[in-house]
């Protein structure tokens, strides 16, 4: 194998492949990134066999040359190395190729690296997936969904099927949820089925994350295909395979309360900076609790007591608050990362009791809603 590629699609290509690329698994060869030069240009591939990615950088594009392919062939090199490497090459131009036992030369302007190859055909193959039922969303729709539903899945092991984020897909909508069971994220929105499939599967919270970094913000489609045990995405030059996890997500439907007894309409940026403020003293106390009063005259106070540090309280004034006197206390981290997800700078707040669960959402926007668990300070 030999080629000569542009450093800048090189590093790119490394980089996305690299979010696969774990050093703790089991299979040796998977701490490796295969490379393959072939007519159309070079794909590199990483994976963990939870995720992998695949990144093709096409000989010609927009009548730019990525890509020399002086001769066919394929290795695997040691991902830790082979990335550092590339990023530190000196000329915008590298050559690399492949000799006898897969043992690598990597040059670049006056430096020249040797690296020990493994063999190609011994790196799993990715998993050969039928594409029947694609549907398609636009890329940046698929990052914001992402961004506020991901945050609030379960970082414990105990229940595994938590650390996903559920995915339904019915009548043309799509709708993520993901909780912890302390808060739950919900966010849905119409999406483009050539067939009315349904699916209901649940995607790793941490695949979803890699697979965000990695897309670049454009309103370009990006294909989705789900099958029994993966889901892949596939963008412009790249594939994006991930396991979806076994088991069934629990029914939040019935979390979310039909009414409320209490009302508020805040700028949600007010409301944000006075969690914060009051959360600094919270810190220290247990789980972080901060906790809300309401009063007749629309002042809303946000409180915090830590004995051994001290207390702090701040009003805000609410546009509206309708309903019964309600005092509540709630952990500060849960509502400030609930109201980051969120986007508008109108929020409803609506409470149904001092122990029951609360809704957070962006004013006269129903595709996402933010829920929270109280927390019992007595």
């Amino acid at each position: 194998m030999k080629f000569v590629i542009q450093k800048d699609k090189l590093v790119q290509s490394v980089q996305d492949v690299m979010k696969a690329v774990s050093s703790r698994t089991t299979i040796p060869i998977l701490t490796g990134i295969k490379i393959v030069a072939h007519s159309e240009g070079v794909t590199l591939t990483g994976s963990d066999s939870d995720i992998s990615i695949e990144s093709f950088i096409p000989g010609e594009e927009d009548d730019k040359e990525n890509v020399e392919v002086l001769q066919a062939g394929s290795v695997v090199l040691q991902a830790k190395f082979f990335s550092e490497i590339v990023k530190k090459l000196p000329k915008d131009i590298v050559e690399i190729e492949v000799g006898n036992h897969h043992s690598t030369t990597i040059r670049s302007g006056k430096a020249e690296f040797s690296l020990n190859g493994l063999d190609a055909e011994e790196y799993p193959h990715l998993p050969q997936i039928e594409e029947e039922n694609i549907f398609k969303i636009p890329t940046d729709l698929l990052k914001a969904m992402v961004r506020q539903t991901v945050f609030a899945v379960s970082t414990s092991e105990t229940r595994p099927i938590l650390t996903g984020v559920n995915w339904k897909l019915e009548n043309g909508e799509l709708i993520c949820i993901a909780t912890d069971s302390h808060r739950l994220a919900l966010r849905k929105a119409m999406i483009d089925s050539e067939k009315l499939e349904t699916y209901n599967v649940v995607i790793p919270g941490k695949s979803l994350s890699e697979l965000s970094k990695i897309l670049d913000d454009t309103n370009e489609l990006i294909e989705i295909v789900i099958t029994e045990n993966q889901v892949l995405f596939k963008a412009k030059n790249l594939l994006f395979f991930s396991r979806l996890l076994d088991g069934n997500y629990p029914d939040t439907s019935r979390l979310i309360p039909a009414d409320s007894k209490t009302n508020l309409t805040l700028n949600s940026k007010d409301f944000l900076q006075a969690i914060d403020r009051a959360s600094l003293l919270a810190k220290e106390a247990r789980n972080n609790v901060v906790k809300l009063s309401t009063f007749t005259d629309g002042l809303i106070e946000i409180s915090s007591n830590s004995p051994e540090i001290g207390k702090v309280s701040e009003e805000i004034q609410a546009e509206e608050v309708q309903g019964e006197e309600l005092k509540i206390s709630f952990s500060a981290k849960y509502v400030m990362d609930a109201l980051k997800a969120l986007e508008g700078t109108e929020i409803n707040v609506n409470f149904t009791g001092a122990m029951r669960p609360f809704v957070i959402k962006t004013t006269n926007d129903d595709s996402m809603l933010q829920l929270i668990l109280p927390v019992r300070t007595y």
